[in-house]
């Protein structure tokens, strides 16, 4: 699967370039293909304390808290094993969430006033969730969890 980032924002879409930027608005030269765009623990079996603050934690809820009866999904993703710090100097910028590869949305947070967290109200009831976190020192980092 390839990896785009748009430069102007730091968005990711796998497989192709967009037209222009669901984020920024960025033209679809905006792009380029970098492979290594996610960071990936180094040994999947043996996370280190890095790996633990970095890698996003998804909760899935089948029955949606907000909109009952809707057909609503609730998407919770919390950064890290251990809580990443929110500091000035070093925080989570969003949290992108994907559903099928495909972009829903992104949850900005701020340094300081935000917990390294967030949620979304989807309308699935199938399929796979993609969560990506951007931490401004270490970059972006992905987990997957089934609807």
């Amino acid at each position: 699967m390839k990896v785009f980032e748009c430069k102007a924002c730091g968005h990711i879409e796998f497989n192709e370039a967009p037209a222009k930027c669901q984020v920024c608005r960025a033209a679809r030269e905006s792009y380029v293909e970098k492979p290594d765009a996610i960071k990936k623990p180094a040994n999947p079996a043996a996370l280190t304390d890095g790996d633990k603050k970095h890698i996003p934690q998804i909760v899935v809820v089948k029955e949606c808290g907000l909109i009952p009866n809707a057909g609503c999904t609730d998407v919770h993703v919390k950064v890290g094993e251990i809580k990443h710090v929110m500091q000035k100097e070093h925080f989570i910028r969003y949290i992108d969430y994907y559903v099928d590869y495909k972009f829903a949305s992104r949850v900005w947070l701020s340094p300081e006033v935000c917990n390294p967290a967030a949620a979304l109200h989807l309308n699935v009831t199938a399929g796979t969730i993609q969560a990506i976190e951007n931490c401004n020192v270490h970059g972006n980092w992905m987990s997957e969890a089934k609807v």
